[in-house]
């Protein structure tokens, strides 16, 4: 049932930017669209870019088994005759990554004016906004004492078997393990993620993560803010934990937006990041079912259902570092985390 009314949305979805955009005399009113954003959280803002400028979008998603690798792929190749305009990822690495490669164009949205300089490289590639956080989702049987507080500590004897993490191939699993690297130095996060390894259940997403720990198959999970706010929200008997205070600090993860370079459609991308980068749409992320945290600090939306880096010790990263470092990262977690 729940696979079934999945697909009805995503039709409704593509129903209603086809025909709304089908209402445009131009042609060129068009802008192509890679997204890696879970497709729920994104398609009512698309629809709503789509009524307010009479832009049609052409979507492009992925699926949560192979998160944002399939899109990076495509990029990559297409780039010497681009098909996409925007790319909407859903975390900084890999969109460093495409800066690296030459696939992206420096565009500074008016929109970003109000966002801090570190939401955005010093070429001004892609521009962060609306992040979430790399928790432990716990069942309410662990008492609090009992809870990790880091991730050293869950990746103990202790806990062997009893707590699940996605496979870190691909997705925010992939760039949390990358981050690690960068940060505590790549012996120090070997050896952290070689005992994670030995005692993890591995699923294939963040989302059958946190659907194990709310159905009491498993005690723990490592997982996103937007995945945990989803069980949450159907009162399953979780809570969100914070891992690694103060040392090395919680992953906060934004969304990025990149232009694409030669792209064929680029004065609605420009129209279309514009739009992305907005006080409202911010607001609305930060208000929806995902409870993303905004960056912009001219967002007010009272209270936020998760907590920011001004509330939890936020690691630091150097995303240009990390992301220089990424295939050295992804070969030794092949090795470590077969399938």
């Amino acid at each position: 049932m729940i696979q079934h009314l999945s697909q009805l949305r995503s039709f409704l979805f593509f129903s209603c930017i086809l025909l709304i955009g089908g209402c445009q005399p131009k042609a060129s009113e068009r802008v192509v669209l890679y997204c890696s954003q879970d497709r729920q959280y994104a398609e009512d803002i698309l629809i709503d870019f789509t009524k307010t400028t009479g832009i049609q979008i052409d979507f492009r998603g992925d699926t949560e088994s192979n998160k944002s690798i399939s899109l990076f792929e495509a990029l990559v190749r297409e780039a010497p005759q681009p098909r996409c305009d925007v790319f909407w990822c859903n975390e900084p690495v890999l969109m460093q990554r495409l800066s690296q490669r030459g696939v992206l164009e420096p565009y500074q949205s008016p929109s970003a004016a109000g966002f801090p300089d570190w939401t955005r490289p010093k070429d001004k590639t892609w521009q962060a906004f609306a992040a979430r956080a790399r928790i432990l989702l716990v069942h309410q049987r662990i008492s609090d004492a009992d809870v990790p507080k880091s991730l050293a500590e869950l990746a103990t004897p202790k806990w062997n078997k009893r707590w699940a993490m996605a496979k870190p191939f691909f997705g925010t699993t992939a760039t949390h393990a990358a981050c690690l690297w960068q940060r505590l130095g790549s012996e120090p996060a070997q050896q952290l993620l070689t005992k994670m390894a030995q005692v993890a259940v591995v699923l294939p997403g963040n989302h059958d993560v946190a659907v194990a720990v709310a159905e009491g198959q498993l005690d723990l999970g490592l997982t996103d803010t937007d995945d945990a706010m989803e069980v949450i929200a159907k009162k399953f008997p979780v809570r969100i934990v914070y891992l690694d205070q103060p040392t090395p600090g919680t992953l906060f993860l934004p969304n990025t937006l990149g232009l694409i370079k030669n792209a064929p459609h680029p004065e609605q991308a420009k129209k279309l990041i514009d739009y992305l980068l907005t006080i409202e749409v911010e607001a609305r992320l930060a208000r929806g079912p995902s409870a993303q945290i905004p960056l912009n600090p001219k967002v007010q939306v009272g209270e936020l259902k998760i907590k920011t880096p001004g509330e939890v010790k936020a690691m630091e990263v150097d995303y240009e570092a990390v992301a220089k470092s990424w295939e050295e990262v992804q070969t030794f977690l092949r090795k470590t985390f077969r399938d």
